[in-house]
């Protein structure tokens, strides 16, 4: 199946279990790609020692996970000269929803 993740949030628990979704659909053969809107551009900021965000997001990237950006999020924000993920449109948002067999929304 594919699957297609949203999350629009840097809270740090939320971050944690979306990039948790996609990590264990993806050990589960399934295709996925995660689109990163609004602040949670910001997500490679996260330090918690609980809900460790970027050992997640490691997990997806070495799982062959496709991670995509907001471009404009990260612009807005300054930080498109700081972010390892793929600068990305709404036009590739729309692609991910239509690609998708399954879309989530954290």
């Amino acid at each position: 199946m594919k699957i297609g993740i949203i999350l629009e949030t840097k809270e740090h628990e939320k971050a944690w279990n979306a990039i948790r979704f996609g990590v264990t659909a993806l050990k589960l053969k399934h295709e996925v790609k995660l689109f990163l809107m609004g602040e949670a551009v910001e997500i490679e900021s996260i330090v918690d020692e609980t809900y460790d965000v970027m050992d997640q997001l490691n997990q997806f990237r070495d799982a062959n996970g496709e991670l995509l950006a907001c471009g404009t999020c990260l612009i807005s924000r300054k930080l498109d000269d700081t972010t390892s993920c793929p600068i990305s449109t709404m036009v590739d948002c729309v692609e991910l929803v239509t690609w998708a067999d399954k879309t989530v929304t954290f």
